[in-house]
């Protein structure tokens, strides 16, 4: 996470882009049609549901993507 312990959405996405480039892994960001702001966030065959790309993500939503994706916070570092 930052210095300051959060992390928008919309950062969270493109560090996960990054290091999907960085790794070799497809990373697709699939926006959820009609109302609502939710999108799912794909790495690899993995998944894991995000809001408002423009929000902060709390801190257990933040632990509990990465475990969705694969991912340690090690590796989003």
């Amino acid at each position: 996470m930052s210095d300051t312990g959060t992390v928008r959405g919309n950062e969270f996405v493109r560090r996960i882009r990054d290091l999907g480039n960085e790794r070799g892994v497809e990373v697709r960001w699939v926006a959820h049609r009609g109302k609502g702001s939710h999108g799912l966030l794909y790495y690899g065959s993995n998944m894991t549901t995000m809001r408002n790309l423009k929000d902060e993500v709390d801190k257990r939503a933040f632990h509990k993507m990465l475990r969705q994706l694969g991912l340690s916070e090690k590796d989003f570092e």
